[in-house]
């Protein structure tokens, strides 16, 4: 048994819910399937509200918390603070609104940004921000980065895994250094890269740098777990602030002081939210550590998953015209799913899914992504399956 088939049949059988045995789920890198376990931590959250009713807030804390130090032991990062947020827009708009965009209204990004920050930059620059964005794959990206700082910029805004190509970005620790030289924030989209390409944010000198998490892909914490990490020594006053913000002040009497904030993991909070997420995602991490899924194991696992992808694909042959691999950058430089490039991308994902199987297309690009539970067998029939759809085209 290969070491693909070794994990995923162990895991397997604790993914009956989502039958991920007989179904052929390659959307890994969007949504991956929910331990069994997961459906425990449902029951408790509803169990939590009928028992304790409105004091069911400590034991809603508790659940975050573990969620938090997975975080932090992932990450390495012992002292990085976590604010929850429902997803990562909320956490991204409340941080941006800590700058003042009169004084300094330009923000340097890259082409290859997520919908949550592409769309929502490009809205306000309708408004009168500045967005200077780079090519995210070129070899001098530090360098026209550089040449964009002026003193008109209040951050650097771009991915670690860039959500399109699936191509690691591995310039992060200098362009981390880039800002630090100048004094300006930078804010890092992690989603596609946590639980699935480590970092140490100690080993890497990112200790002053920002993060954007989420839960709903690699992580299995499904959705309503997303966290802005941020420095432990972070005096940033964001405009777009909920009263979770100062939740520990609530009882003090009102004043017209300066808005004050939490010192703690709650700075960029919002309001009131649903704990269910919570509940059922901290019982996720106990099984995680049960299975004994290390960082390592899992970027292991994925590596492996991801080569049988490309390997599988590239014996077909596809005629270029009708379908290719988006990059062909080593396996090292990629994160957790295929990325392949067709102008019938979105037909064939539509056929795929008449088939059977799940993927996903953005543009002309389609993704295949497999989760530690997919076997060999999986993508080898994924591919066969990929293979007569796009043998049927006719360009």
């Amino acid at each position: 048994m290969n070491s693909i088939d070794q994990l995923a049949t162990k895991l397997a059988p604790h993914y009956s819910y989502f039958d991920v045995s007989n179904r052929l789920l390659f959307t890994g890198h969007s949504h991956q399937a929910w331990p069994n376990v997961a459906l425990e931590g449902l029951t408790d959250s509803f169990m939590s509200a009928a028992t304790e009713v409105d004091t069911k807030w400590e034991s809603a804390a508790e659940q975050t918390e573990i969620l938090r130090n997975y975080l932090r032991n992932y990450y390495d990062d012992p002292n990085g603070l976590y604010c929850l947020g429902q997803n990562t827009h909320q956490l991204l708009v409340s941080w941006l609104s800590s700058f003042d965009l009169n004084e300094n209204p330009k923000v340097i990004t890259t082409d290859g940004e997520f919908h949550s920050m592409f769309r929502q930059l490009h809205r306000l620059k309708e408004e009168g921000l500045q967005v200077a964005s780079v090519d995210p794959y070129s070899d001098g990206m530090v360098n026209n980065i550089e040449q964009q700082i002026d003193d008109n910029v209040c951050a650097i805004m771009l991915s670690r895994v860039y959500f399109e190509s699936g191509i690691v970005n591995q310039n992060i620790s200098p362009i981390a250094e880039l800002a630090r030289k100048h004094n300006i924030p930078f804010l890092i989209d992690d989603y596609h890269g946590t639980n699935v390409v480590p970092l140490s944010i100690a080993d890497q000198n990112l200790e002053d740098c920002y993060f954007l998490i989420g839960g709903y892909k690699y992580l299995q914490w499904g959705e309503g777990n997303c966290f802005l990490r941020f420095p432990k020594d972070c005096k940033l006053r964001p405009a777009i602030t909920g009263w979770f913000a100062e939740f520990d002040a609530l009882d003090e009497p009102r004043t017209n002081d300066l808005v004050s904030y939490d010192d703690g993991d709650q700075r960029f909070a919002s309001g009131t939210y649903d704990p269910a997420s919570q509940f059922r995602a901290a019982k996720v991490v106990q099984f995680f550590e049960d299975q004994g899924l290390t960082p390592d194991l899992l970027q292991q696992q994925y590596r492996e998953q991801v080569k049988l992808l490309k390997n599988n694909f590239l014996e077909h042959d596809f005629d270029p015209e009708i379908i290719t691999l988006r990059h062909n950058r080593p396996l090292q430089e990629n994160g957790g799913f295929l990325a392949l490039r067709s102008p019938f991308a979105r037909t064939i994902c539509s056929q795929l899914m008449e088939k059977g199987v799940f993927t996903d297309a953005r543009g002309d690009i389609l993704r295949m992504g497999p989760a530690p539970y997919i076997t060999s067998k999986q993508i080898t029939q994924s591919i066969k399956q990929l293979a007569e759809v796009v043998n049927s085209l006719n360009p």
